[in-house]
């Protein structure tokens, strides 16, 4: 079989390397090698644009860059002219850099729901940051996140709701509670049920199950979501609750503005990053003044120890951040990602169907933010399955462990990307009438990241 003659020998070496002095052998559990087919997990010497090439001289087209930080593409031209003018001016001083100025500027501009802004390096200080300051101006303990969402933070907070809670004291655990997406009732249940204890409500501003859109958004659009949204903002008022809405992802993907601008809800205080930096590391806590402010040196209130970060600041990677603000309205790349990602979730759609797995290979997400389900012959989420289809994509070319499109991608990637599917899909069809992927999967299959053991 194809799979079986793909061979990743340096990357394999690399690994182990890898593994003998990095924890988990990667700095992020989502790049671990248990996510990909056994000894099948490329380690990346560089890339360029949509693809990226490992360090045994393949080349991919690359999906999901960055865990979706790379939106514009690697090594974009307008950020890296950015970064490098401000490398060569130096990276951190002892006082505010005007470039600050500069970046929260053109946040707030593009970001207009937000009244106030500040940055860090990365999603778990910011939104561990909007968790503090909602406790701290309500008074309250508790933390309400949204349950059917995978990841807020590393903090203790959220990691101990998830099955990886070692090392989390159980006067931590019970301080957060969970209510699901989409349902009012049961998330007033939980409010009249912790009544003047919940801080704040911290979520993902779209579900599980966001339809995958063909077109480019409008303000406006998603009747369902924006109503669904508006309700919760009238409990969180209701109840004196902070609405927290973590647009790690949704930022700029969404629309410039995120899904608040999308729907025409605002947040009390939200989150950005991933696709903010294109690759560098900065992350954004932005919100309403009066609670900002708290955080700050002009009140007269008690002090929050908001964010406070050495390296929060560092000028090129807020360089990068006002490039790739200033390209995603300049140049339309919302539109232009939703635009590629429907194209391509047509081609596999039609391939899988074509071959008859169409009902087992599923799309599902937002055109910009696509993902994949792989189910078994009794239509269960299946890990094998998983494994199968991923080994067929890298033995063609296609690393993905989503469909999530970057705007580097040409319909020529998309292309040859829907023609790997086929192939899989081909492939994918004859385990399903063996009822038995085993002998496609090479190994042991890939692994969820929150596990209780390794």
């Amino acid at each position: 079989m194809e799979s079986e003659e793909f061979r990743l020998p340096r990357s394999r070496l690399a690994n182990e390397r890898l593994h003998a002095m990095v924890p988990g052998g990667a700095h992020t559990y989502a790049k671990g090698d248990d996510q990909y087919p056994e000894d099948l997990a490329p380690v990346i010497s560089h890339g360029h644009g949509a693809h990226v090439w490992d360090v045994d001289g393949n080349r991919y087209v690359e999906y999901g860059s960055g865990l979706r930080s790379v939106s514009l593409g690697h090594a974009h031209p307008r950020v890296l002219e950015a970064v490098r003018r401000e490398l060569e001016r130096g990276s951190n001083f002892v006082r505010p850099s005007i470039v600050e100025v500069e970046a929260a500027e053109r946040f707030l501009a593009t970001v207009p729901t937000a009244e106030m802004v500040k940055f860090a390096k990365n999603g778990s200080d910011a939104t561990t940051a909007a968790v503090r300051l909602a406790r701290a101006v309500t008074g309250r303990p508790r933390v309400a996140v949204c349950g059917d969402q995978p990841f807020f933070s590393v903090d203790d907070w959220f990691i101990a709701t998830t099955p990886m809670s070692a090392g989390v004291p159980a006067a931590t655990t019970g301080l957060t509670v969970s209510f699901p997406h989409g349902d009012l009732a049961a998330t007033e249940e939980l409010l009249d049920r912790y009544r003047d204890e919940v801080a704040c409500l911290v979520l993902e501003p779209v579900g599980p199950d966001e339809p995958c859109a063909g077109s480019p958004p409008h303000p406006g659009s998603g009747n369902s979501a924006s109503r669904y949204l508006t309700g919760l903002r009238e409990l969180a008022d209701r109840h004196g609750c902070v609405l927290v809405f973590d647009e790690m992802i949704t930022g700029l993907r969404w629309s410039e503005a995120g899904a608040q601008g999308l729907y025409g809800v605002v947040p009390d205080l939200s989150t950005f990053g991933k696709a903010l930096g294109n690759g560098f590391a900065v992350s954004a806590l932005a919100g309403r003044r009066e609670l900002m402010e708290r955080g700050g040196l002009r009140h007269r209130g008690e002090r929050v120890f908001l964010l406070s970060t050495t390296h929060g600041a560092e000028t090129h990677s807020l360089a990068a951040a006002t490039a790739v603000l200033r390209t995603y309205v300049e140049e339309g790349i919302t539109a232009r990602l939703h635009a590629l990602g429907a194209r391509l979730a047509a081609g596999v759609r039609s391939a899988a169907s074509a071959m008859g797995v169409g009902d087992h290979l599923l799309v599902r997400g937002r055109a910009s933010n696509l993902v994949f389900a792989t189910l078994d012959e009794h239509l269960r989420p299946s890990q094998e399955y998983r494994t199968l289809f991923l080994r067929q994509l890298l033995a063609g070319g296609v690393l993905a462990p989503s469909f999530v499109v970057s705007s580097a991608l040409s319909d020529a990637d998309i292309d040859h990307t829907v023609d790997v599917v086929a192939r899989a899909c081909a492939v994918y069809r004859k385990a399903l009438d063996a009822q038995d992927p085993g002998p496609w999967l090479g190994g042991r299959p890939v692994k969820p990241v929150f596990r209780r053991s390794a």
